[in-house]
């Protein structure tokens, strides 16, 4: 079992907010990624996690012929009447849905961290890549150069520990764990690179209404009630509004990119 039936219910809660706000928060991966591997017009490109489709619709512009897998069906709904040139399905990550080779590029931004099992995600990923296709995952930076950790840290408080190997925000991004899976399921790593992302939102009330449609919240929504995730998250974004009102975190995002070379 992958972790489809868990995100997916974590995920859904409101899409409108994460298509509308949060999921833009993504951007200076986005552009990177696609200056880092350049799609072409008809490069076959699978879009792992894609969300309401914002990175897809970027591909599609350049070219690329994209087919994107959410395990949330609003999201992937959502997706559907944003870029309607592309393919869109709901699936699981760890059994995708598509012959082997299938794709040139395949791209997991945010995602691959939720796996239920990193490495079969991973795995499957490798499989549907073409011979010399690359793959590139975006994650969370260190997290001491991460504002919004305190935010993620804040929510995480409302919850029961996590079991040992739970996935989560940073499961990825300690001690180089992503680039030494792909090392070991045979890709080649050709980029790794933290790319600062400021999250700037005009007012503290987008900020929470963005905040709050992330999949974390909701399983804090679960287990404490709306009301209580909603006032720790606003007491968490408090210190981060400027002056003039708006809402400004300083991030970074990890960017690998490797090329399938067996």
């Amino acid at each position: 079992m992958g972790s489809q039936a868990i995100q997916s219910k974590l995920w859904g809660q409101r899409p409108g907010d994460w298509a509308s706000v949060q999921e833009q928060t993504g951007l200076a991966g986005y552009t990177f990624a696609l200056d880092a591997v350049g799609p072409t017009p008809g490069t076959r490109l699978l879009d792992v996690g894609c969300g309401t489709g914002y990175f897809s619709q970027l591909a599609s512009a350049q070219g690329a012929q994209v087919t994107g897998l959410d395990a949330t069906p609003a999201f992937v709904a959502a997706a559907r009447e944003r870029v309607p040139t592309a393919t869109f399905v709901v699936g699981e990550m760890e059994e995708l849905p598509f012959p082997d080779g299938a794709f040139d590029l395949v791209c997991g931004f945010n995602s691959f961290q939720y796996a239920a099992n990193v490495k079969n995600a991973l795995l499957e990923a490798k499989r549907v890549l073409a011979d010399a296709g690359q793959l590139v995952a975006m994650i969370w930076g260190n997290k001491e150069e991460c504002e919004a950790a305190t935010y993620l840290k804040a929510v995480g408080g409302l919850l029961p520990p996590p079991p040992p190997g739970a996935p989560g925000p940073f499961a990825l991004s300690e001690n180089s764990l992503l680039e030494n899976i792909l090392q070991e399921i045979g890709l080649k790593i050709e980029l790794t690179a933290d790319v600062p992302s400021v999250w700037d939102y005009p007012d503290a009330e987008t900020a929470l209404r963005g905040l709050v449609s992330a999949g974390p919240v909701a399983r804090a929504v679960e287990h404490v009630g709306f009301e209580q995730a909603y006032a720790t998250i606003a007491s968490a974004v408090r210190p981060y509004v400027q002056p003039n009102g708006r809402v400004v975190y300083h991030n970074k995002y990890r960017i690998v990119v490797a090329k399938k070379v067996d």
